[in-house]
């Protein structure tokens, strides 16, 4: 079997022959190797011109004579593909101004295998082969088009265009799965698609599968593992999509035949006597907010809604950075510790959290936050807690 070189553009950056890698880990001793390998063998047959390849290989660099500095790059890179164990041809070939790989080594690159697939699947009328080349291309595609590059204007640019048809392909191989009501593969799809971009909102492809095959347990699940996730990283709620699959999917349920003793022993808490406020995902949390509202129709209770932000010693939210990670964790552990098992509390993002206190007056609020920050606050710590409280009131009067 006649070897090929292998080129890997999606995700990290990799050249190999016969199963030896030719490139380290990017270097910048190396750059202008990869650089070169990248733009020469992506242009494939097409080819690239002097000044494109020059572009490409030293960006803006301020050089006397590029010309020059651009032929040292080739000469060295045939040095190093001769070395590496390629036949001893002429690697690089110019035509009229036009640089092109030679066409006595085969190259397998993934990004153009990633379009061959596509453009089989547009042709193909088969929706069995249709699906299967449309889930080939997305398989394949594992990350960004040269990550690593990403500053460079035409990779950016080629990064932009592949991201467009990795979720065309996602859509249609979605839309064509419902169709034939594979619900195992879709909920693969799903997952595939989420973890080569996360908050792309492709969750809701996965929950669709779930309440389809009827795992309404690993539905909930899964939506409330996405929403704690989206909160706590990004401080973001799960799409509207996932959100509507959500609320329909307590229709959906059906349990088996229990008595009621039954059931109400499954829905009540492990451990009873757990001390400190009644923690939940923001989904649950959002529940017992308008429950609570719909309960002060009938008057006599006094609830408010409590968020608590972490700051700097300016008194600015603080956003990102791994003291705040920290920080996080420790007032989640100041605020259970500061309520009654009655308040409900939930994560809302990184640094900021939600408590619902029923039952008390602003007076008492007061006294919770005073609590926290004794059970928050160490030494002299400059950073701090935000406090903002509205009162729940009755929309339904």
């Amino acid at each position: 079997m006649e070897k090929e070189l292998k080129a890997n553009m999606f995700g990290s950056f990799s050249l190999s022959y016969g199963g030896q890698l030719l490139n380290g880990k990017n270097k910048s001793s190396e750059s202008g190797f990869i650089s070169l390998m990248e733009a020469i063998l992506h242009a494939g047959k097409e080819g690239i011109s002097r000044d494109e390849l020059e572009q490409a290989i030293f960006q803006n660099a301020d050089l006397k004579n590029i010309h020059h500095s651009t032929r040292n790059v080739i000469y060295n890179a045939k040095k190093r593909l001769l070395s590496a164990g390629l036949p001893d041809v002429n690697y690089i070939e110019q035509k009229n101004g036009i640089f092109y790989w030679t066409d006595e080594i085969p190259v397998n690159e993934d990004a153009r295998q990633f379009e061959q697939l596509i453009e089989a699947a547009h042709a193909e009328k088969n929706i069995n082969k249709k699906t299967g080349l449309l889930l080939d291309a997305i398989h394949l595609y594992d990350g960004e088009f040269l990550e690593a590059q990403a500053s460079v204007i035409w990779i950016a640019k080629e990064a932009r265009r592949y991201r467009e048809l990795f979720c065309e392909c996602v859509e249609e191989a979605a839309r064509l799965l419902k169709e034939k009501e594979e619900w195992f593969v879709l909920e693969d799809l799903g997952l595939y698609a989420a973890k080569v971009y996360p908050f792309s909102e492709w969750e809701s492809i996965t929950m669709e599968a779930l309440i389809a095959m009827s795992k309404y347990d690993d539905a909930i699940r899964f939506y409330e593992e996405t929403s704690e996730y989206y909160m706590s990283v990004m401080g973001l709620r799960p799409s509207q999509r996932m959100q509507e699959l959500m609320n329909h999917l307590g229709d959906q349920i059906n349990h088996r035949y229990e008595v009621l003793d039954e059931i109400q022993a499954k829905l009540m808490e492990d451990d009873p006597h757990k001390r400190g406020g009644f923690s939940c995902s923001y989904p649950v949390f959002r529940g017992i907010y308008q429950l609570t509202e719909r309960n002060m129709e009938r008057g006599g209770q006094s609830v408010f809604l409590m968020l608590c932000t972490i700051v700097d010693s300016k008194g600015n939210p603080m956003k990102e950075g791994n003291m705040l990670d920290e920080l996080t964790d420790r007032l989640k552990s100041a605020i259970y510790s500061s309520v009654r098992r009655s308040d409900v509390v939930c994560r809302y993002g990184k640094g900021q959290y939600l408590v619902l206190l029923s039952n008390t007056t602003m007076e008492n609020c007061r006294i919770v936050q005073k609590r926290i920050n004794d059970n928050f606050l160490i030494g002299r710590q400059r950073t701090g807690v935000h406090y903002f409280v509205n009162s729940v009131f009755c929309r339904y009067d």
